[in-house]
């Protein structure tokens, strides 16, 4: 896994290593060193080259002066500028026209609000180097907790950060200006970091092997979902967990004809008591309860609609359920923001919100830190919580947060979430502790996508992509034992 520290863990961690008797200066030369190494790679040597340094104060401009020290020592011609004393703009103008690389040595992970003055017309000016844009550490003008931008910001084609990932270099629009992001280590003492960016190894061996003597019933999926018109949506919830590795899934929804239409594949079908126009009844919920225990895991959520009694079953199939649960959709927007049922739960379960059922359970928007607010979800209701949306953030509250970059915008199509929570479940049933299931869910759904997306993607190319990358995790931990 790939640490990830936020601006104020980072900056404990520089203290905490200063202290144990590695001075600043020789963290701050390792720091400038490392991008140097950087530039020189990125322009294709060092003959001939110019290069343009912009630093600011502190100690990101003393990396940014180290920097030039070390390009200059290989032949490079630097120009260097300093917000600190000016910038004479229109000698930096003509520096930039004729460079083949700028250094952004301005702000670092600390930086709060927007540019202004000389930094912001740098980050103007600086389309004018046709060769590639290097951060020091993050560019600047990126929050390096939230990676919200306000205002002008710099366009790196390649961040070197230090040590370990920022958020501000996870998330939405800082993740589009960082470019290829590399992490040097300098020696920093992480500690222990509780957030972390999943990685293929880490994933495979948190995924429980069918053992040899397996049988179906070993990983059953419950499904509870559909209401008229919407038995789309479990369906593709419970075609995913099959293919995740459910042994075997039953699919309930709301009336006798819906349970017709959706029957004929590996898929078992069960009508469940349906009102008049075709939502789930009050009734089902005893239905799916004396069923549950035959089962590992339950997804409970899409495509149920917001029938009022719908919502009073869901609400008794998720407080006494005794199986994991996954709770989506409409299954989030049942419970109107009243988080009793899932603190009454005897079993663990995930959430899956995106940032508008996030409001109608949490009370709250996301805002601008979607890690803090995946935290705080996560522990007032005593769950795993996979927040949606770009850059997307699982957490079992204060203890552990995983942020997947896998994926892309290929992912904003009909039924991508539902197929989401059907691996999810799935893994679920296979045995998986919930955060992990839920981080290898994100992480497989976002490979899937990687592989089979393009702007039409549709739900269904997903399911039929993730055996591919399902076998990526398994192969993977055959090699490891």
């Amino acid at each position: 896994m790939r640490p990830v520290l936020t601006p104020a863990e980072m900056g404990d961690a520089d203290r905490r290593t200063i202290a144990a008797g590695t001075p600043v200066d020789v963290l701050m030369e390792r720091a400038g060193r490392a991008v140097a190494w950087a530039v020189r790679r990125e322009m294709g040597g060092t003959y001939g080259r110019r290069v343009v340094v912009v630093c600011g104060k502190g100690n990101n401009g003393g990396d940014g002066h180290v920097v030039a020290r070390a390009l200059r020592a290989w032949g490079v011609r630097v120009d260097v500028f300093t917000l600190d004393g000016g910038v004479d703009r229109q000698l930096c103008e003509r520096a930039l026209l004729r460079a083949d690389a700028l250094v952004d040595a301005m702000y670092g992970t600390g930086f709060r609000g927007a540019l202004d003055g000389d930094a912001a017309w740098v980050a103007g000016a600086a389309d004018a180097v046709l060769g590639p844009c290097v951060a020091v550490d993050i560019p600047s003008g990126v929050n390096g907790q939230t990676g919200g931008v306000e205002g002008d910001a710099m366009h790196a084609s390649h961040t070197v950060t230090f040590s370990a990932l920022k958020p501000g270099l996870l998330f939405q629009p800082g993740a589009g200006h960082a470019g290829e992001v590399e992490v040097a280590d300098i020696g920093i003492d992480l500690g222990d970091p509780s957030v972390f960016v999943p990685e293929l190894l880490d994933l495979a061996l948190e995924l429980p092997d069918r053992a040899a003597d397996a049988h179906k019933w070993l990983s059953g999926a419950l499904v509870v979902g559909g209401s008229g018109g919407m038995t789309g949506a479990p369906s593709f919830v419970s075609h995913a967990a099959m293919r995740a590795g459910a042994g075997i899934v039953w699919c309930g929804v709301p009336g006798e004809e819906a349970a017709a239409r959706a029957s004929g594949t590996e898929v078992i079908t069960k009508a469940l008591p349906a009102t008049p126009d075709g939502a789930l009844d009050e009734s089902a919920a005893a239905e799916v309860l004396k069923a549950a225990d035959r089962f590992r895991a339950l997804v409970v959520g899409p495509g149920l609609g917001r029938d009022d009694r719908t919502a009073t079953a869901v609400r008794r199939i998720v407080a006494e359920a005794p199986i994991p649960l996954v709770l989506d959709a409409d299954g989030l927007n049942a419970l109107a923001g009243d988080l009793g049922p899932l603190r009454a739960r005897s079993a663990p379960a995930v959430l899956t919100p995106h940032a508008g059922e996030y409001v109608h359970l949490a009370g709250e928007k996301v805002g601008p830190d979607r890690l803090a607010a995946a935290r705080r979800l996560a522990e007032r209701a005593h769950v795993v919580v996979l927040l949606k949306g770009p850059g997307e953030v699982v957490a079992d509250g204060a203890t552990r947060a995983a942020i997947n970059t896998t994926g892309g915008p290929w992912l904003a199509s009909a039924g991508t979430g539902d197929v989401l929570s059907g691996i999810i479940g799935g893994f679920l049933a296979r045995g998986a502790e919930p955060f992990w299931a839920a981080t290898a869910g994100a992480f497989t759904h976002g490979r899937a996508a990687d592989a089979a997306g393009h702007t039409g993607l549709v739900a269904g190319d997903l399911i039929a992509a993730l055996p591919a990358a399902i076998r990526s995790l398994e192969s993977l931990e055959s090699l490891e034992d």
